[in-house]
């Protein structure tokens, strides 16, 4: 009765993160089409991460629940499963970390960064990315797994393996932690801490300098990307606390065999993951105001009316010219 409970509330809370990412991330899209101002290549990365996101709301929290249930199936059909989730997590990380270098390119060399950061040059990051994301993820296809080991506990050498459908009975503790987290996660989270402390250093020193009277208002310049690299630290500030818990068990798990975690804090440690994908359009709408006139804009335009084509169109206007203005 208590497990029964236990994973029905589970169920219920992935759906609602589901619901909250996938609506909240098309909104993001959606608002990057609407005004033309967030059709920049900073946006274009975070376009990139909104599409991993409503992947995960749409495609892998269902697929985990139904891992959750105890599915039976083959062993390969589990691992491509699996896999997906790996290539999506990939993908955000390789996001952030674009996202990352595009604010420091921003602030290192501001005169030149449009010349050199163009949208053709932005479009073959975002698929080279994806790319990579896919080949990491993809790598237990091609035999980092447990196959061998199931192998010897059925005493079968050849044809297809049917298992209870779990994370850890198809995919390598070895391969999550010593080349997953060691190598794909762990040192693009210190490489982007280090990337955004140097934009904040920089950043600083341009704020300290006297304003020449030949320049164009540099400190205003510097100050609105001093506001959008803060919230764009959050997300990556967010990502790793929601991340690294799961990486941490993991750890656990391959190195003490022995210990025992918790259902519950695997739970929590699932949640976080998945929850991760709901909480950049609520720091976007919060924490960046092109963003968050533009979610303004798109509710008062397609949404608030009295009936379908009641609008109030001087509240619209309004919200139009706010959006307009605030270009980075």
């Amino acid at each position: 009765m208590g497990t029964s409970v236990s994973l029905a509330v589970y169920i219920i809370i992935e759906v609602l993160i589901a619901l909250v990412s996938v609506l909240g991330n098309i909104l993001v899209i959606w608002a990057v089409i609407v005004n033309q101002a967030l059709r920049d290549t900073t946006f274009f990365f975070i376009v990139s991460l909104a599409v991993a996101d409503i992947a995960v709301g749409a495609l892998v929290i269902p697929l985990a629940i139904i891992i959750s249930i105890g599915l039976e199936t083959e062993f390969y059909s589990c691992l491509m499963v699996a896999c997906i989730m790996l290539i999506l997590t990939q993908s955000s990380i390789l996001a952030l970390l674009a996202i990352a270098v595009d604010r420091y390119l921003r602030v290192k060399i501001p005169t030149s960064y449009k010349s050199f950061v163009t949208a053709r040059r932005a479009v073959i990051a975002i698929t080279g990315c994806w790319v990579l994301s896919f080949i990491v993820g993809l790598v237990p296809m091609f035999g980092w797994n447990n196959i061998s080991n199931l192998r010897k506990e059925q005493n079968s050498t050849f044809g297809e393996i049917f298992i209870t459908c779990e994370f850890e009975t198809v995919i390598s503790m070895e391969y999550m932690v010593y080349f997953n987290f060691f190598v794909w996660v762990l040192p693009p989270l210190i490489l982007m801490l280090i990337i955004y402390l140097e934009v904040f250093n920089l950043i600083q020193r341009q704020l300290n300098k006297k304003v020449s009277s030949s320049s164009k208002d540099p400190q205003k310049y510097y100050g609105k990307e001093l506001k959008i690299a803060k919230s764009l630290a959050l997300i990556l500030l967010l990502f790793a606390l929601s991340w690294l818990p799961l990486h941490t068990l993991n750890c656990i798990t391959l190195f003490c065999q022995t210990c025992s975690t918790p259902m519950i804090i695997t739970y929590i440690a699932i949640f976080l993951t998945h929850g991760n994908s709901a909480m950049n359009p609520i720091v976007y709408a919060f924490r960046i105001e092109k963003f968050r006139f533009t979610f303004l804009y798109i509710w008062k335009k397609y949404f608030c009316c009295k009936s379908g084509r009641e609008l109030n169109r001087a509240n619209t206007t309004n919200i139009e010219r706010s959006c307009s203005k605030h270009v980075l």
